[in-house]
């Protein structure tokens, strides 16, 4: 039970004020703008819009900007934010074969059709500080060149030539995705709702997960059967119209990984598969929602469930920082009712303790209050 403290609606007025004021800073800086968040804090923006669900980068830079770099505030206020926008339908199931690659790389497999292409990446930076940056020296620009256009077929393709990995298996058509932003969660879940949960979930949380289920719990071999970043086109269905209206592009991050697997009676030795699909560049959280993905599918396979990575209902209810962030946080706020019962039952079991423990004490203490 929550009381009402008088007199707080004038503090809460001036605890507004002084966090703009903090927000805002040393007034002699220049402000930030949101397109410099936009264009040099981008991995930060593609973070806030894929766990926020809505794909804007000046309104994720926007609520950086406001949240003072708190990603999961920020998070917050773009959720809010989206649900106060109209729906007006769902896009075409997004091709990601064909997508404008910028940035592919797979673990498995050394060269490829299309081959292997770095992009941007820090993986082969050596993580040292560059006093430079602070100088705000100019950049040179990145080499170009002229290349054809060669097809990128996936690994698990590769793979399912010769039969060994699990297929991908057809949609039915009759089957409608579920929307976990318009009805509760429901456990347990089918695939496709599990994935949106995934998609939208911590990526520290399931980076932990992910990381948990390569020590052993959860006995995950992976590997990286193809990461890759680029853009993909957004269709939508007009009923007026016979044909489907191209609505623009969303950068996204695909990954794929391939798992070692024993058989089991539902299916023989093969490779199998864990997905993960964001927006923006963001490859760790990819990597590790593919790892939980996986994780996940233990019983469809035939799996002991053993560890906290397989559990369905542990994963998805606590994946969501925006809700975790709710329940935790709320713990500020006044509980003085629920404290004093607290209080009152710890002095009586206390008071019930010493009487057992020393009854010529407590007799003592009624003496001398009478």
């Amino acid at each position: 039970m929550y009381v009402a403290v008088k007199g707080g609606e004038a503090a809460i007025a001036n605890a507004h004020r002084l966090l703009a004021d903090r927000r805002r800073g040393d007034r002699s800086v220049p402000t930030l703008r949101l397109d410099q968040i936009v264009e040099q804090l981008a991995l930060g923006v593609d973070r806030v819009m894929s766990e926020g669900s809505l794909y804007d980068r000046e309104l994720a830079a926007l609520a950086i900007v406001q949240a003072r770099g708190d990603m999961i505030e920020a998070i917050f206020l773009v959720r809010a934010y989206r649900t106060t926008l109209p729906r007006f339908g769902y896009t075409k199931a997004v091709d990601t074969g064909t997508m404008l690659v910028e940035r592919r790389v797979s673990a498995t497999y050394k060269d490829l059709p299309g081959g292997q292409v770095l992009g941007p990446t820090f993986d082969y930076t050596h993580r040292l500080l560059d006093p430079e940056l602070a100088a705000g020296g100019d950049v040179a620009e990145p080499l170009q060149r002229e290349s054809e256009a060669e097809a990128m077929p996936r690994v698990s393709a590769i793979l399912a030539r010769e039969g060994l990995i699990e297929p991908d298996g057809e949609m039915p058509q009759d089957h409608i995705p579920g929307d976990i932003t318009r009805e509760p969660l429901e456990f347990p879940m089918a695939r496709d709702i599990r994935l949106q949960a995934l998609s939208r979930g911590d990526e520290g949380f399931l980076l932990a997960l992910g990381y948990s289920t390569q020590r052993g719990y959860a006995r995950n071999h992976p590997f990286v059967g193809e990461v890759r970043i680029g853009e993909v086109d957004l269709e939508l269905e007009v009923p007026e119209l016979p044909f489907a209206v191209p609505l623009g592009t969303v950068r996204v991050t695909e990954c794929q990984m391939v798992n070692q697997f024993k058989g089991s009676a539902k299916a023989p030795p093969q490779f199998t598969r864990g997905y993960g699909l964001v927006f923006g560049q963001s490859e760790r959280k990819a990597m590790a929602m593919a790892l939980c993905d996986r994780a996940l599918r233990a019983s469809e396979l035939g799996e002991d469930v053993v560890a906290a990575a397989q559990d369905e209902e542990f994963v998805i209810s606590h994946s969501d920082n925006v809700q975790a962030t709710g329940f935790v946080e709320h713990l500020k706020l006044p509980h003085y009712v629920d404290f004093q019962a607290e209080l009152d039952l710890v002095r009586r079991m206390r008071a019930e303790h010493e009487a057992r423990e020393n009854p010529a004490k407590v007799e003592e203490k009624r003496e001398a209050a009478e």
